[in-house]
């Protein structure tokens, strides 16, 4: 009942909007309303004049609907509270509940708002369990505790799953618990005179906080500054993106698998530090248990952090998650036969003999081919099998779905990419997912809209883009590990975050690309798992220009934070990095820079025209961040094989070729320059 009530409020879009218009309410799971709500209409903390003083609070809450209890037993009408706007529950946290306690000061704080504004006796609420609902009494309140001392309502109501709970029973429920139930249990009778609504409101943030933002371990962490900022803030906005689609489902499911592994290591954690403290005794069973519980601490640890990722707005988009695509593909036909995917709205004579002389009836082409013909290329894709072939004919097509591309194909548009527009509409975490072996894609114009995630995902094989236009609006295109991406002489624009996000252990070729008018151009991550190889970049020729942020952003742990001071060069400050020459650089991790330059050179011939200072400028910089990079994680890689006894280490960490080449590129007019790096 309660989740229901949490999981399906419909909740506005703008959250920090000062006098947003509700939306109408769908109906809430286990509840039937009186009357469809219609919003807090002057609601919580609504008030301007806002400070610490709750006499503001009490002031706001003004007008409040109702709702009964859907079930057999006929309860009276409940405060209706879980509607509440984000901009509402942050105001009651920040301004009157927590303040800038610590979190080892969020109960008392949390004592001190609720004796300030609730009612300490005189009032109903229906006692809610997994089990039962069932009319109390409140007579009177522990706030130090947050209970409320309660009797059982006359007369007698209570709705339950089994018919076990009899009024008998009942009381003696109550008696072992001595009267006594958490506020959060409780759901407050409704009272049109007004003089509740606080009280039902109070006990709503109580209930919210403990369900949906408090952790058992929060109380166990450092207080390095208060715990509305490094907690509340972070996790309540995390709870409304995902209410209003924000977050792409892999993300929810793997923070709620993280969340209850969590729990579930913790506890472990706690029980066995209990038996630890009761043991008074050296035995070996005890050493085994303490090296039990430091294994257990280091993976909550791990949990803890990678909980902290996902909740972080900023950090949640810059590494995103591992998603495992379920599309399963198809193989080659039973026949052998590889067919020709013809896609246009309307087929006219003179397109079909341009189609036959330039695509169909090539002389090439000595087997006879069998072509199908599609009305939309989302039908042509999912009738692909293993090696056939989708040439979109020129034209706007509207899709409502996702390409799920799981075999290797070729997707082509005839004509140029303005010609031939695919546009997503409606609701969907990404617009082409990329599993197959060698996927090429070329000629076409992508156009997304209203998604969660990137434009393009490659989960895993290669893809080739070729002289594509991709017009974004989250992220543009994704590279996951052990995936492989070809582009070339292709546009990427508009992204909210990075044009291009390049993951660890991933293979990623650019070449004469555009890549602007996005909050960052090409993003390349470095994760906290160290097992993770730093991906392979050759970038070549790309004009990276007009991006919000920088153009190229390096992600990586603040492990890595000491390069950036032996790599700067004193007299520059914070402008550029230094490149270290080879009498700098140790025997076991030299790189051949003179290779490196000389492919500039090389390529600077080419474009004798152009002034190549900041070019250069920004192709060093990136190189050196990549370098010291490598070259950190070498060392780390070496200091855990020797603590293993595993004396074979690679030495020439750039022997691997963690880049092939990173030359001829453009970095013009970035907000924050061409090359930066994010630590976390």
């Amino acid at each position: 009942m309660a989740s229901g009530l949490l999981t399906d409020a419909c909740l506005e879009s703008d959250r920090m909007a000062p006098e947003p218009e509700p939306e109408p309410e769908p109906e809430l799971a286990g509840w039937t309303p009186e009357e469809q709500p219609a919003g807090v209409g002057k609601g919580l903390l609504q008030d301007e004049d806002s400070c610490s003083d709750c006499s503001n609070y009490v002031k706001a809450a003004t007008s409040l609907h109702s709702f009964v209890l859907e079930g057999k037993t006929l309860f009276p009408e409940i405060f209706q509270t879980s509607q509440l706007l984000f901009y509402e529950r942050f105001r009651a946290y920040q301004d009157y509940i927590l303040a800038d306690c610590k979190a080892s000061e969020v109960r008392e704080f949390t004592a001190e708002f609720l004796e300030k504004v609730l009612e300490p006796s005189g009032w109903r609420a229906v006692w809610h369990t997994n089990v039962f609902e069932v009319l109390v009494e409140v007579t009177d309140v522990d706030f130090s505790a947050l209970k409320a001392v309660v009797r059982l309502a006359e007369p007698y109501l209570c709705e339950s799953q089994v018919s076990t709970f009899t009024l008998e029973c009942m009381n003696e429920l109550l008696e072992l618990k001595e009267h006594r139930l958490p506020l959060q249990e409780l759901w407050v009778v409704f009272d049109d005179s007004g003089a509740f609504d606080e009280t039902a409101l109070a006990i709503e943030h109580v209930r919210f906080f403990y369900q949906n933002i408090w952790r058992n371990w929060d109380e166990e962490e450092e207080d390095e500054y208060d715990y509305f900022v490094r907690c509340v803030e972070p996790r309540l906005r995390l709870h409304y993106d995902i209410l209003e689609d924000r977050v792409p489902s892999g993300l929810i499911v793997d923070y709620r698998n993280l969340l209850s592994q969590c729990e579930e290591s913790y506890r472990k954690f706690l029980n066995l530090r209990s038996s630890l403290s009761n043991s008074n005794s050296d035995s070996e069973q005890e050493n085994i248990s303490m090296v039990e519980g430091l294994k257990l601490y280091s993976e909550i640890e791990q949990l803890k952090q990678k909980l902290k990722l996902i909740e972080n707005p900023l950090l949640r988009y810059v590494f995103g998650y591992q998603k495992n695509s379920n599309i399963q593909a198809k193989g080659v036909r039973v026949s052998g036969q590889k067919v020709t995917h013809v896609v246009s709205s309307t087929i006219r004579t003179g397109l079909l003999q341009s189609l036959l002389r330039d695509k169909l009836c090539q002389e090439s082409c000595k087997e006879e081919l069998e072509i199908q013909f599609h009305s939309d290329p989302l039908s042509a894709i999912n009738s692909c099998y293993e090696g056939d072939t989708v040439i979109v004919c020129p034209g706007h097509y509207v899709v409502h779905g996702t390409f799920s591309i799981a075999d290797s194909i070729e997707l082509e548009g005839y004509g140029l990419p303005d010609d031939v527009v695919i546009e997503k509409r409606g609701k969907g975490d990404t617009f082409v997912d990329c599993t197959g072996a060698d996927i090429k894609i070329s000629s076409l114009k992508f156009v997304q809209h209203g998604a969660v995630e990137g434009i393009i995902s490659i989960h895993r094989g290669k893809t080739t883009l070729e002289n594509c236009v991709l017009q974004c609006e989250t992220t543009g295109v994704t590279v996951r590990t052990s995936a492989e991406l070809l582009m070339k002489n292709s546009d990427l624009y508009g992204a909210k975050g990075a044009g291009l996000e390049i993951y660890p252990g991933s293979k990623c070729t650019l070449s004469d690309n555009g890549i602007h008018h996005c909050k960052e151009g090409i993003l390349i991550k470095d994760f906290l798992d160290e097992h993770y190889d730093i991906p392979k970049i050759t970038l070549v020729n790309n004009v990276v220009h007009n991006n919000e942020g920088y153009g190229v952003v390096l992600v990586k742990p603040t492990i890595f934070s000491d390069l950036q001071a032996n790599a700067q060069d004193a007299t520059e400050g914070n402008k550029a990095l230094k490149i270290p020459t080879s009498g700098e650089v140790d025997a076991d991790e030299k790189v051949d820079f003179e290779e490196i330059i000389q492919c500039a050179t090389d390529k600077m011939e080419l474009y004798a025209r152009t002034d190549f200072s900041d070019q250069v400028e920004g192709n060093y910089e990136i190189i050196n961040e990549l370098v010291a990079a490598s070259t950190k994680k070498g060392q780390m890689k070496k200091k855990r094989l020797s603590e293993l006894g595993i004396m074979e280490a690679d030495d020439n960490l750039m022997s691997q070729e963690m880049f092939i080449s990173i030359v001829g590129n453009q970095f013009k007019w970035n907000g924050k320059g061409s090359f930066g790096t994010f630590l976390f």
